[in-house]
């Protein structure tokens, strides 16, 4: 395995050998490229952290007459029913 300040490349045999370690480095943050022949093959890296929405995020943005509302919250009929089954 070479390492580099950056960026590290890895031979696939290598990595099959030194996964577990390989993925750790990726956890922390390290983004590791794997090689085919000396080639670039793929790239390991750590997951984007998830997405957190809040609640309520789009208050005052959607705005709506009663009419639509009221479709909104309508109780679904027989046939729009047995669809979501």
């Amino acid at each position: 395995m070479s390492k580099s300040a950056e960026l590290s490349v890895v031979n696939i045999h290598a990595a099959k050998t030194h996964l577990s370690r390989l993925v750790e480095r990726a956890h922390r943050g390290e983004e590791i490229i794997l090689a085919k022949a000396g080639k670039p093959y793929a790239r390991l890296l750590p997951l984007a952290p998830p997405l957190v929405r809040e609640f309520g995020f789009l208050v005052g943005q959607v705005q709506m007459n009663d009419e639509q509302n009221d479709e909104l919250v309508r109780p679904l009929g027989a046939q729009e029913q047995a669809d979501w089954e």
